[in-house]
């Protein structure tokens, strides 16, 4: 098959939870192009640097540097629409010289046709709502299975009982007939839980939409720059050649192979990083839940519900059982 797999340039959360499900397609002989832009294109491109990729911008969003993001998004939010028509222009143009087999969209609302087998990829079916937007939730999750409804598939990176990783985001409300678990997706696919480097005490995973991701490598700087602690900043910028600079006993790195990567988390005595869905399944993976100290990005609802989901309820879920076996 040619297959067309597109993630979301919302932080590096959905590229890397990409990343095993284009490995089993390359796998089992398919032929697969990519699409993405902005730091998701450049790791996709270290990752896979055999494979087609083209160039899609994601929806313009920003964060606000405040405590509350309900005003900046809803600001935002004709722009995305706008984002939306034209992801969807896209396609059909490039459907008119090219043919693919599968389309697979993780979390672009626009990447949709009639033509081709198509497959949307989300664990948020419900959308998390502010406290003073609560009454809006029912109607956010309507507007949402109407996209969901014009693919073929949804695939829910979950399991399927008891709440799981995603908790109300994915077993809330009633699944969409075209809705199916596929498991959790971890780009640190069968990772042997032995081999670990303990030279940091502390790794630290920056990453999300600017200004978040600056601000909170600036914090995590300050906090630790007079520490005696040895740490490790993983800045999430990945770019063609891999950036290091030290501050004291701070080493800040661009970004990592996943085997120096997987090494490092396996090695550290405390992980702190934002609480987006694809960490907390990258962490899940790895065992590592228990030692991850999480910081959600300010006002972003569902990362400040995933938190509260795993770690003030005490709902860490240890099962390590993740791979591609239902796709």
């Amino acid at each position: 098959m040619k297959v067309l797999i597109c993630p979301l340039n919302w932080g590096l959360g959905h590229a890397t939870r990409c990343i095993p499900i284009i490995r089993k397609y390359v796998h089992d002989g398919h032929q697969v192009t990519m699409v993405a832009d902005g730091y998701p294109s450049q790791l996709l491109q270290y990752e896979f640097p055999s494979l087609k990729i083209l160039s899609l911008p994601s929806y313009p969003i920003r964060y606000s540097a405040k405590n509350s993001q309900v005003m900046t998004l809803l600001r935002q939010l004709p722009q995305v629409v706008i984002s939306v028509f034209k992801e969807h222009k896209w396609l059909s143009n490039l459907l008119k010289t090219e043919t693919f087999d599968l389309v697979i969209s993780d979390n672009r609302f626009g990447l949709w046709t009639r033509k081709t087998e198509c497959i949307y990829i989300t664990h948020q079916l419900m959308i998390k709502m502010p406290c003073q937007l609560k009454m809006l939730e029912p109607i956010a999750w309507w507007l949402h299975r109407q996209i969901i409804n014009k693919y073929t598939h949804c695939w829910i990176p979950d399991y399927e009982h008891n709440g799981d990783l995603s908790g109300d985001l994915a077993h809330k409300y009633r699944l969409p007939t075209n809705a199916s678990f596929i498991g959790p997706q971890s780009r640190f696919e069968n990772p042997n839980l032995e081999n670990m480097d303990k030279r940091f005490e502390i790794v630290a995973i920056i990453s999300g939409i600017e200004p978040q991701r600056t601000l909170i490598q600036d914090q995590l700087v300050k906090r630790f720059e007079n520490s005696m602690q040895k740490v490790l900043l993983i800045c999430g910028t990945p770019s063609e050649n891999q950036e290091i600079k030290t501050i004291n006993n701070i080493t800040c790195v661009s970004h990592l192979p996943d085997k120096e990567f997987i090494k490092y988390l396996l090695g550290a005595e405390k992980i702190i990083a934002r609480s987006g869905y694809s960490t907390i399944m990258d962490l899940h993976a790895l065992n590592c839940l228990a030692k991850a100290e999480f910081i959600p990005t300010p006002g972003q609802t569902e990362q400040e519900y995933l938190y509260k989901y795993h770690f003030v309820n005490k709902t860490n879920i240890m099962n390590t059982d993740i791979d591609c076996r239902n796709i």
